[in-house]
């Protein structure tokens, strides 16, 4: 087998050094330092829009920095190109899967390479992949397609691709996002044995506190494109990392729980649809959600919630089976969606909910841009009367934009997604329909978004909430359901829910 360009033995050290990134007048990262140790677990925390991505990139040479050294084991080197970091043995697993769904894994291995001749003599690779995989810390199944392979395995495998290539310096981007909190320690705790063991070296970009205390050696925290604190984990509490990522300590949250649960207000049962690949059914049975509830929806990424999201608007055809609302058949249009009050969240709502070219007070107004302030018929589009409601609803969800007439897509994540769910809020809701709502968002934009859904929920809205997110789950349910391979895998109250065992049914091993 023909190998890497360079096969680097061991962990070894990267530091950047007073890197400064400027893009016109706006100064993304400015003086940041940061050294991540040879064979240490360093995880690095941020708000969005800190610099996280910007400092990575400029370490992996996707960007030219401004200013600044970046030395590789205690060398400086000119990041010009990817292709020289990796070279260097630097390599980077990105938050979203990279590899070809339909090929194996040891194909996906092979492919990898830039070497990989024209003609593969597969006799040979196989050998040379398995005298590899004799060497690492866990495997994969090599024969298999990567469409039939667990979420943890896929991300094994980004891993493995990696280390096949021979870099010793790993960067992962939240690379548990997809994973049940099982598969997230058995990933993580591989990769640590690998630090351990002075194999690799790992720079880890998270928001999970959790898995910065049981994993990492050192943190470094960036605000605002500064480095703003860091340390050694253990001197640290989860209290004292969002105290420097947010500049002061967060408030507590009262999310107090004002209502029980009334009346059955929607019902799905006998559902029955293709899924995305047209090859599986989606079969949703029994679930049924009460006014002054949030019903959550655990389940690891591609195991129908996204199909269930597009039942629920509309989007996706059913085989058969109905969905009930009120009494009576429900199938997404607008006109049923105004007369029941039901409002949507979708997951990346600039692209699933907004029209990004629009200005912001257009995106506050598409609920109400054809009705009066009486909630009558209008036949004529009011400016000022759209510039009311939005200048009303940016104040009261606190939406940060530079004008009302600015563009929404140039809002950040997370105020894209107050705005959305400003609209959706406003008004008289009976029933919200939330997907990931706080999916790669900062933990202010976290925090308040969870607190006006729990808001919601206390004036008697039935809230039902998709997320690949088991701690935001577990902290806003009343009642989870999880599902697995397409259907309703298992149920719970949130008094009596166990994580490990919600994590057993979500992984598909019960």
């Amino acid at each position: 087998m023909s190998r890497p360009a360079r096969t680097p033995h061991g962990a070894f050290s990267v530091e950047a050094i007073n890197m400064t990134m400027r893009f016109g007048d706006f100064t993304a990262l400015d003086d940041v330092s940061i050294k991540i140790e040879a064979g240490s677990f360093h995880a690095l925390l941020g708000e969005n829009g800190a610099g996280k991505s910007t400092i990575v990139k400029a370490i992996m040479g996707f960007y030219r920095a401004t200013a600044g050294t970046v030395l590789v084991a205690g060398r400086e080197v000119e990041m010009t190109d990817p292709k020289v970091a990796q070279g260097l043995g630097l390599g980077m697993v990105y938050q979203h899967f990279t590899l070809v769904p339909s090929l194996t894994a040891a194909e996906n291995l092979v492919i990898s390479r830039a070497d990989t001749p024209a003609v593969i003599n597969w006799k040979a690779e196989g050998a040379a992949i398995e005298a590899f995989m004799a060497r690492m810390p866990f495997s994969v199944p090599l024969d298999q397609p990567v469409n039939r392979l667990a979420a943890g395995e896929k991300q094994k495998l980004e891993i493995l691709k990696q280390l096949y290539l021979g870099h010793r310096f790993l960067i992962l981007d939240e690379p548990t996002s997809v994973l049940t909190p099982a598969e997230a320690d058995e990933v993580l705790g591989h990769v640590r044995a690998l630090t351990q063991a002075g194999e690799v070296t790992v720079l880890m970009i998270t928001h999970k506190f959790r898995e910065v205390t049981a994993f990492a050696d050192e943190l470094t925290v960036l605000r605002r494109g500064k480095r703003v604190g860091g340390g050694k984990v253990s001197d640290l509490t989860p209290a004292d990392m969002a105290s420097m990522m947010m500049g002061e300590a967060p408030k507590p949250s009262n999310r107090q729980r004002t209502v029980t649960a009334g009346k059955v207000v929607l019902q799905i049962d006998g559902v029955r649809a293709l899924d995305r690949s047209g090859l599986k059914t989606i079969a949703i049975d029994g679930v049924s959600l009460r006014a002054g509830e949030i019903l959550g929806v655990a389940g690891v990424s591609g195991n129908g919630q996204m199909e269930l999201m597009e039942i629920l608007t509309g989007q996706r055809q059913l085989s058969s089976g109905k969905i009930i609302l009120n009494g009576t058949t429900y199938t997404a249009t607008r006109t049923e969606a105004k007369q029941h009050k039901v409002r949507y969240l979708p997951e990346e709502p600039l692209r699933n909910a907004c029209a990004p070219r629009m200005s912001v007070a257009e995106n506050l107004a598409f609920r109400s841009f054809d009705e009066t302030d009486l909630a009558k018929p209008a036949f004529w589009k009011s400016n000022s009367a759209i510039a009311r409601n939005a200048a009303a609803l940016i104040a009261a969800f606190n939406v940060k934009t530079s004008s009302l007439a600015a563009r929404i897509s140039s809002l950040s994540g997370g105020n894209v997604q107050r705005a959305v769910l400003a609209r959706e809020l406003t008004g008289d809701v009976e029933v919200l329909i939330v997907s990931n709502p706080c999916f790669g968002l900062d933990f202010a934009a976290v925090s308040a978004i969870r607190d006006r859904l729990v808001e919601a929920r206390n004036r008697g809205v039935a809230i039902l909430l998709i997320s690949e997110d088991l701690d935001e789950i577990m902290e806003l349910s009343d009642r989870i359901i999880v599902m697995s391979e397409g259907q309703i895998a298992f149920e719970t109250p949130i008094a009596t829910a166990n994580v490990a065992e919600i994590g057993h049914h979500m992984a598909g091993h019960a």
